[in-house]
């Protein structure tokens, strides 16, 4: 017992940030426009989150400076895609690299350095992310079920053509969508580097590519997707534990979470394949 406290919170510290980036993600894939640039929104997210805590010392204005980085790349992503017709995926790789590139850019720029930011304070902040997660959980489940808007918005995956027939633009829905998983990413972003109380170059660490896993995992559900993004993080801490017990190779161990998503991504197809 004196164990699983620790490992539990260790795993929802690890859930939050894919959590939050996975239930941005939603609102794209459920409209039929997958962001594949959830990586580089959550690293721009937690560069400019800790970069305005280091000067201001506000974890409100941290967080909104996240929000809007992480909105700004996503609007500039829309525009590439939906305005000048670029390659969605390109697209998404590119806003990545670019989003890594200027955030290396940047620090060199403002610290004189291009390796780890560090914060003179800490924060807990891990109650109160926790809190807003369940809070845009349930906002988010009602947004897309409960509200005309989220059923404009999954139309846009079903049947474009409806819409336009009704004078709807599918492609409004669309932006809007990636508009919000900028929203969601810049506070998982935020978490990275407020919680650690530095910035580490590339501490995304992956965690957006995952969020892309978890949102399918999850069958494209908000709870869905907050069990997933907990069975991912169950699986890394779990890791993370087994690196001092099992003489395995270590790369084994770190690549756990990753195999154990995709074996559950197995089951679960394999599971609907059974159904129809």
């Amino acid at each position: 017992m004196d164990n699983l406290l620790p490992f539990l919170k260790s795993s929802l510290i690890t859930m939050i940030p894919v959590f939050f980036a996975a239930s941005g993600g939603l609102f794209p894939a459920l409209a039929g426009t997958l962001n594949i640039a959830l990586e580089g929104l959550l690293l721009a997210g937690a560069f400019s989150s800790l970069t305005v805590f280091i000067f201001t010392g506000s974890a409100f204005a941290s967080v909104m400076a996240a929000v809007f980085s992480a909105m700004l790349l996503s609007a500039l992503h829309a525009a590439v895609v939906f305005k000048l017709r670029a390659n969605l995926f390109i697209s998404g790789i590119a806003v990545n690299l670019f989003s890594s590139g200027l955030c290396v850019v940047l620090s060199d720029k403002i610290f004189k350095t291009r390796g780890v930011i560090t914060s003179a304070s800490s924060l807990n902040i891990f109650n109160s992310f926790l809190l807003l997660g369940i809070i845009l959980l349930i906002i988010s489940s009602l947004a897309v079920y409960k509200t005309p808007f989220g059923f404009k918005l999954r139309a846009c995956e079903k049947n474009e053509q409806a819409l336009e027939s009704l004078g709807i633009k599918p492609d409004k829905y669309k932006i809007t969508a990636i508009l919000i998983s900028g929203f969601f990413c810049g506070i998982g972003g935020s978490f990275l580097s407020l919680n650690l109380g530095a910035y580490v170059p590339e501490m995304s660490a992956g965690k957006g590519w995952i969020a892309l896993a978890v949102i399918f995992l999850g069958a494209r559900r908000p709870l869905g997707i907050l069990a997933a993004a907990f069975l991912f993080a169950v699986a890394e801490i779990f890791s993370n534990y087994a690196q001092g017990i099992w003489s395995v190779p270590s790369g084994f161990i770190l690549a756990f979470p990753y195999i154990c998503t995709l074996i559950a991504m197995i089951l679960v197809s394999i599971m609907k394949k059974t159904k129809n």
